[in-house]
């Protein structure tokens, strides 16, 4: 099948260009809708445990959790940072691993983290707990890169937008989700001798160990042998993937690619924006239980009050990455929810009364979670080269899992009083810096296009459109148009 691929590349070099016509026959929209069966639903379930399993330590907080293993002042907050820490420090070499098969890789570290989030529940100290967050942050960090590897070599770049944003949506339904399952669980206060934050971790740790035995039979393997496509249907997905752009075809690992990520300065940028946007992202997602209990309302209402804002974030996803998808632009709405969060959060500084306040919550986490959804699928559709592409997306997980690890430890005890103040401006500064990163974004994309557009016509680059060539140059390509 691809020796037959190839041989149609030969013969007709000139049609393998990136902006050929993409207009879809009514075989294509079947087919996309058949992978959107199968990826979409198993894919956001698992990304919704890992949401859930690394932020359910905020709902166990405020259920007794630092009182019981004595924590010290600072203690939570290092165990938050240090899940970011391994985080890290594991995004690149699970960049590489993702290379398996992930029909075997997601499952498996599903699994892997299931188990570490039940050990959660099994702690004495500060030190286990401290230990066990480490080892989360190490077991989760290859299921986002994993999961956006495998869109890319199912969908087109302008497909993914939607698939990535209806995979992150999955955080927001965690956070939803996760109120409830606290509010919940927390009734289990001493059954079997344990609290209710214990159960918290041991009852979600085994749901995520059920699903990874479930998702061993339905995560997908690799495109060009899904067994859930008949030998038809694989053909026509890979002819579709190798017009749009470069996954279709192997490309060997070579170190020059490695360095055209890194010196490339748009993925720097990429990583910047995603690092101003994952500050506030965490530091709202794992104190969002905390923040809601100190506007005056009790714990177990604190936990149901965290559904409100999670499931709008939900909607609001849903609804800008429509917004996104129908217009084609991208950098416009990251700026709008941006400009949401910030009032959000200004509401939060301002209003004097807890109804006021708690509407803030939910403009904020709208705006948070928005922005977050359309600023992680960015690199997957504007850079080129698998090498290239794969450290481009490593590099904007990692450099923006700094920003997470900033905010949870600015989000400290003493830094807690009038309500969080202080580290909510500093949530703002973060955001009107992630919004001059997208305005840049803006700017330099959409020149270098009408740049592309105008040396295509008058042909003063003179490139060749041959794989090879295409390859070497990838997003820089006089063919290749970015998504701004």
């Amino acid at each position: 099948m691809r020796k037959r691929m190839e041989e149609r590349r030969n013969l007709s070099p000139a049609d393998d260009t990136a902006s050929f016509d993409t207009s879809e026959s009514v075989q294509d929209r079947y087919l996309v809708r058949k992978i959107d069966l199968r990826l979409l639903p198993i894919l956001t379930l698992l990304y919704l445990l890992s949401f859930l399993d690394r932020t359910n330590i905020g709902n166990a907080k405020i259920l007794g959790l630092a009182t019981v293993l004595k924590l010290s002042a600072p203690a939570y907050n290092t165990s938050l940072a240090l899940y970011f820490v391994a985080y890290v420090i594991f995004e690149v070499p699970a960049n590489v691993l993702k290379r398996f098969d992930p029909q075997v890789w997601l499952p498996t570290l599903t699994l892997v983290w299931g188990i570490v989030s039940l050990c959660q529940g099994l702690v004495k100290n500060q030190a286990g707990l401290l230990g066990v967050r480490f080892l989360l942050g190490a077991t989760e960090a290859g299921l986002f890169p994993g999961v956006v590897y495998v869109f890319s070599v199912y969908y087109l770049r302008r497909e993914r937008r939607a698939r990535v944003a209806i995979f992150f949506g999955g955080a927001a339904l965690a956070g939803a989700f996760g109120g409830i399952l606290a509010f919940a669980i927390g009734k289990m206060n001493g059954i079997g001798g344990r609290q209710g934050w214990q159960w918290i971790f041991i009852l979600e740790g085994l749901l995520t160990i059920l699903v990874s035995l479930f998702a061993y039979f339905v995560v997908p393997t690799w495109s060009y042998k899904a067994k859930f496509l008949t030998e038809p249907e694989r053909e026509r997905l890979l002819a579709r993937l190798d017009k749009d752009s470069d996954p279709a075809h192997k490309e060997s690992f070579q170190w020059v690619y490695v360095k055209q990520a890194f010196t490339d300065h748009i993925v720097w940028c990429y990583a910047l924006l995603f690092h101003g946007y994952a500050f506030v992202l965490y530091s709202l997602s794992l104190f969002l239980p905390t923040i809601i209990a100190e506007l005056g309302f009790a714990s177990w209402q604190a936990q149901l009050l965290t559904v409100p804002p999670n499931t709008l974030a939900a909607l609001s996803i849903a609804m800008t990455v429509w917004l996104s998808v129908r217009y084609d632009r991208r950098a416009i709405f990251i700026i709008i929810a941006a400009a949401v969060a910030i009032v959000g959060y200004i509401v939060l500084l301002t209003a004097t009364k807890p109804g006021a306040q708690y509407v803030g919550v939910h403009l904020a986490a709208a705006g948070v979670y928005t922005g977050n959804a359309l600023v992680l699928s960015w690199p997957g559709e504007n850079v080129a080269g698998q090498t290239k592409r794969a450290v481009a997306v490593a590099m904007q997980i990692t450099f923006g899992d700094i920003g997470a690890i900033a905010g949870v430890l600015i989000y400290r005890p003493n830094f807690a009083s009038h309500e969080y103040r202080k580290p909510h401006i500093i949530a703002i500064g973060y955001l009107l810096f992630s919004s001059v990163v997208a305005a840049y974004l803006w700017f330099w994309l959409s020149r270098e296009n009408k740049r592309k557009a105008a040396a295509q016509q008058s042909k003063t680059l003179g490139a060749s459109d041959s794989i090879e060539e295409r390859q070497r140059l990838g997003d820089h390509h006089v063919l290749y148009r970015y998504v701004y």
